[in-house]
C-alpha cells in the first residue's frame, strides 16, 4: 500500500470516529510498521494542561488497529483490540506526538504490537503494548 492509498483509506474509515475527533492522521507505512500523528492541544489535555494518558492510549490503539487492518486480509476478517497496556514516561503540553506501531507477533488470529509514542524531538512519551484479534466475518 502506498502512502496515498493509506491516506485515502484512513479518510474513509476515520470519518465520524474518535480518530477524526482527535485529529489523528496516518502519515507513513512500511513493510512492518505504521505511523500516525496527533496534535497536542487543549482537546487532548488533562486538567493541568498536559497530554492526557487516555488520548495517548487512543492514539496507540488507533494506529495498532489500523496496522492490523492494513496488513491482514480484512475482506474475510475484522479486527478488534483485546488488550492494551501503556507506560507514560514524559509529559508534553503542545506540538505533535507520533505513534509508530511495529509487529512483535503477526499471527493469523492474534497480533501483538509495540507502539512507541514520541514527540517532535523523538523523545519517548509513552510505550504501549497492544494485542489485536482477527475474527472471521459471517458470510
Amino acid at each position: 500500500m502506498t502512502k496515498e492509498e493509506l491516506l485515502g483509506l484512513s479518510k474513509k474509515v476515520c470519518k465520524n470516529t474518535l480518530m477524526e475527533t482527535l485529529n489523528i492522521e496516518f502519515t507513513e507505512i512500511g513493510d512492518d510498521y505504521l505511523i500516525a500523528k496527533m496534535p497536542v492541544n487543549s482537546r487532548v489535555h488533562q486538567p493541568d494542561g498536559v497530554l492526557h494518558g487516555g488520548a495517548s492510549v487512543a492514539l496507540a490503539e488507533s494506529v495498532g488497529s489500523m496496522a492490523s487492518y492494513v496488513f491482514l486480509n480484512t475482506e474475510d476478517f475484522f479486527v478488534r483490540g483485546i488488550e492494551i497496556s501503556a507506560n507514560h514516561l514524559k509529559s508534553i503540553k503542545e506540538g505533535w506526538v507520533y505513534a509508530k506501531a511495529t509487529f512483535v507477533h503477526k499471527g493469523r488470529t492474534t497480533q501483538l504490537f509495540e507502539i512507541r509514542i514520541t514527540d517532535e524531538e523523538n523523545n519517548l512519551i509513552s510505550i504501549v503494548k497492544l494485542t489485536t484479534i482477527a475474527l472471521p466475518k459471517k458470510k
